[in-house]
Parts: C-alpha cells; sequence; structure tokens
C-alpha cells in the first residue's frame, strides 16, 4: 500500500513541472527560469520621499504634480509677458492653444459669462493635458492624473462652478426646477426628483472623476505592458521568441503615439462637460 501512495506524490508533483517545462520551452532546461512580471495597481503608488505616514506625504507622483503644474506657469508667464501684434511661433502656439478653449467656453457660454467663466475652464484644460502627457516623459513615466485625488479636485471645482452658475443666476428656482422640473405631474416626483438628485447633483462630479482617472490608469498599465514585454523577450528569452518584442515594441510605440490623443482628448472633453454643465444652470429654464 506504500508503493502507490508514494509514485501518486511523485506523479502530483512531476505533472506541475512537466506543465511549465511545455509552457516555457525557453526556461525548460535552465534551472533559472526567466519570468515575465506584469504591471500592477502598486505602479500608482511608489515609495514615498517625504513625510512618509502623514497627510503630506510626498512620493514620486505628487513630484511630477509639481514639476508639471511649475513648466505649464513658466510656459504662461513667459509665453504671454512681452506679447506682439505680430506674434513668434511660441506665441502664435500659446495663442491657437488658448483660443481652442475661449472658442469652446464662447460657444457654450456666451460671450458673457464666458468670459466669467474662462479662466477656469482654461486651468482646467491645460493643468489636465500637461498632467496627462507626463506618462510619455522619459524619467516621470506616470500620468499625474492617474491617482484619484487631482481629477476629484478638478471635478469639485466643476462642480461648485455649477452650483455657483445655478445660484448666482436663479437664485430661487435654480435648486428647486433642478429637482422638481417644471411640467412634470406631481405624482411623479416621487420618481422623478430622486433620479434628479441622483444623476445632477451625485453622478456629475463622479463621472467627471472617473472618466479622466481611468483612461489614464488604462493607458499607463498598456503602455506599461507593452514596453515591459518587450524587455522579456528581447533579453530574457532565446530563439524565434525575440520576435514577439519586435512586435510588443511597435505596439508600444503606436500606442504611445494614442496616448497623446488620448491626454489632448480628456482634457478637451473634461473642460467641454465643465462648460455644458455651467450652461445648463445659467440656462433660462432654470
Amino acid at each position: 500500500m506504500r508503493a502507490p501512495t508514494q509514485e501518486t506524490a511523485l506523479l502530483s508533483h512531476a505533472l506541475p513541472l512537466s506543465l511549465t517545462a511545455a509552457v516555457n520551452p525557453v526556461a525548460a532546461g535552465s534551472s533559472q527560469a526567466a519570468e515575465f512580471h506584469g504591471p500592477s495597481i502598486n505602479e500608482f503608488f511608489p515609495d514615498a520621499l517625504l513625510f512618509a505616514g502623514t497627510p503630506f506625504e510626498i512620493d514620486r507622483l505628487v513630484i511630477i504634480r509639481f514639476i508639471a503644474v511649475a513648466v505649464l506657469l513658466v510656459i504662461g508667464i513667459v509665453g504671454t509677458r512681452s506679447m506682439k501684434l505680430v506674434p513668434g511661433r511660441g506665441q502664435a502656439l500659446i495663442e491657437y492653444a488658448f483660443d481652442v478653449v475661449r472658442r469652446n467656453t464662447f460657444d457654450n457660454l456666451g460671450e458673457k459669462d464666458g468670459k466669467r467663466f474662462l479662466p477656469i475652464l482654461a486651468t482646467i484644460f491645460f493643468s489636465v493635458l500637461f498632467l496627462n502627457l507626463t506618462g510619455l516623459i522619459p524619467g516621470f513615466n506616470l500620468q499625474g492624473t492617474s491617482r484619484i485625488a487631482y481629477p476629484l479636485i478638478l471635478a469639485v471645482v466643476a462642480y461648485v462652478a455649477f452650483i455657483y452658475a445655478g445660484l448666482k443666476k436663479h437664485p430661487g428656482a435654480f435648486l428647486r426646477n433642478a429637482l422638481f422640473p417644471p411640467g412634470v405631474p406631481w405624482p411623479l416626483y416621487i420618481i422623478v426628483t430622486p433620479i434628479e438628485l441622483v444623476s445632477t447633483f451625485v453622478l456629475r462630479p463622479v463621472t467627471l472623476t472617473l472618466r479622466l482617472l481611468m483612461n489614464m490608469v488604462v493607458g499607463h498599465l498598456l503602455l506599461v505592458l507593452f514596453f515591459a514585454a518587450t524587455q522579456f523577450f528581447l533579453f530574457d528569452t532565446e530563439g524565434a521568441f525575440k520576435l514577439f518584442g519586435v512586435g510588443t515594441l511597435a505596439f508600444g510605440i503606436a500606442f504611445s503615439f494614442f496616448e497623446i490623443l488620448v491626454a489632448l482628448l480628456q482634457a478637451y472633453v473634461f473642460m467641454l462637460l465643465t462648460a455644458v454643465y455651467i450652461q445648463l444652470a445659467l440656462a433660462d429654464e432654470h
């Protein structure tokens, strides 16, 4: 009875080893098998550099945010310090970028209200854009918007601007008309009011936050996956497996350009939705 038991134990240990050898034939003959380590959520939580364990903890991502904001301020101050009637290339680029925000703001809010809210919308657009692009800069390799704090703060700013615009324009009717839309039969308010409360005053800041956050998180993870796989196939495998590294490198480069488009698009969408929400608050229906 003892021998069959030992044979069963040996087979149970040999089976996983044979499966490993079949799946990873490159490392099957070596004592140190190469392993691929994909990206994880820990990418967004690097080790603390200053004030560890306090609410003011500073890590690499926070420093990236500081640097991105500092660069944005320097470009804004230096680029607009000596404006000329006939702009040079730098001034023309800044004017064009700002004009994109201005035209979209005026299209949604009109010139009068657009001038009031243009500073907020321009700040949202350019800060989101610069912090999104840090994920593509060598040495940074991490978007400043890939952790929830910054997207959440911007969503709160947009939410406060929305509430302020509505209360300022329609102090007595904004909240009432938002929760109890005119023309709806009174019995239906039992259903309509909770829906309006959640959709208008809860989901809007939540969706603004999550839309930006998740796009940046997914984009970063995909880039890390492509380039980590490239390193693995090119340096840790042998033979024909190295060809996979060429493919993952091509995908990584192509997706890097796609991430530039996503960074620009997410900044534009965040700014545009904020302008639309403010426009809804200013509408005469309230």
